[in-house]
């Protein structure tokens, strides 16, 4: 730790566009002391989700402390908690956080160390701060809120990925075809998006643009067992309720601005359920510690070469004016893989 105990950091008292220059400023915090199940660690990558965009997103709002964002990042860890028993100082780790405290765009950051994980040893520091929090979200929604198990059928089943070159979409391919070993249906619209789903393990593509019914019983699938939602639930949703299998299950990460009509679901007996990373951290649940074992599982995949990094941008430093510049990237939308920050 620093001995005058400061530290670099990005924040925002205002919730601005991302053009104004002061919608992410370069500032200096004290850093902060541990305890309990806690660990501190120091930062040495991060990446940014659409998480961190709409919640930076313009607003009559005033902090009136300055405010860190992020929620992904790899680094080393420097002190314990008088609670914590799986790691020690020096151990390499990553994790995405928790949306309750203060975010890990600061060269040292707080964190419950049941929802951290082993760093992939064979990946870098950047290479790793892509993955947790898209890790996570596809790891709980396909094996947890799905129900689909891990070592997969014994007859062929079929998941349909809408968003596959996103974050999730990106890692949830792999996880689906790899370890769930399921046929893999994702949407792409554009020829590199469509590339990229296919050489993560996309058995096909087609355009979430399009209709889907018709694409899909023009490929030979009239309905499929699963539905991931990784975009526009609401403007999807006519067309999950349609194509979904009877008895099948639909899995979204996207909130609708409108309420969800359930009614075609009754007659197939099909389910629907949300997937949101932060709530195992934000209501403290039992199983808290679910968290850090499955990045510890996903540190093996990458281990094993069954999962890859998907990282696809790479800005250095860690300041305000290349967090500007990834904050834009992610709210164009059209982002394929993450973008990744490291060093101070």
């Amino acid at each position: 730790m620093k001995e005058e105990s400061r530290m670099k950091a990005v924040a925002l008292t205002h919730y601005l566009p991302i053009s104004n220059p002061d919608s992410l400023m370069d500032i200096e915090l004290p850093a902060p002391a541990v305890s309990g199940h806690d660990i501190l660690v120091r930062i040495e990558a991060i990446s940014v989700n659409p998480v961190d965009v709409k919640v930076r997103a313009p607003k009559d709002k005033t902090e009136p402390r300055p405010r860190v964002l992020g929620w992904d990042a790899a680094g080393t860890v420097v002190a314990v908690g008088e609670d914590v028993t799986q790691f020690q100082t020096g151990d390499e780790v990553y994790y995405a956080g928790d949306i309750t405290r203060p975010g890990t765009n600061s060269e040292y950051h707080v964190v419950d160390a049941r929802i951290v994980g082993k760093k992939p040893q064979s990946l870098s520091m950047a290479e790793a701060a892509a993955l947790p929090l898209t890790g996570i979200t596809a790891w709980e929604a396909l094996f947890e809120r799905l129900g689909i198990p891990a070592d997969g059928f014994q007859s062929p089943k079929s998941i349909l990925i809408i968003g596959g070159a996103g974050g999730v979409g990106s890692v949830a391919i792999q996880l689906a075809s790899q370890i769930a070993r399921l046929q893999v249906i994702a949407t792409a619209s554009r020829e590199e998006t469509k590339h990229w789903c296919l050489e993560l393990g996309a058995d096909l593509t087609i355009n979430h643009r399009l209709n889907l019914a018709e694409q899909l019983a023009a490929q030979g699938y009239p309905t499929v067992d699963y539905i991931l939602c990784l975009n526009d639930t609401a403007g999807h949703w006519a067309a999950m309720t349609h194509i979904i299998k009877p008895q099948g299950m639909i899995c979204s990460i996207v909130e609708s601005p409108e309420p969800l009509d359930m009614e075609p679901l009754k007659s197939k007996s099909a389910g629907f359920v949300w997937e949101f990373m932060f709530t195992r951290s934000m209501y403290q649940t039992e199983d808290m510690a679910e968290q850090g074992k499955l990045l510890n599982q996903i540190s093996q995949l990458v281990e094993h070469d069954t999962l890859q990094t998907t990282m696809r941008k790479h800005l250095t430093p860690i300041n305000a004016d290349n967090l500007r510049k990834a904050h834009a990237l992610v709210e164009q939308g059209n982002m394929i893989g993450k973008v990744v920050l490291s060093g101070w």
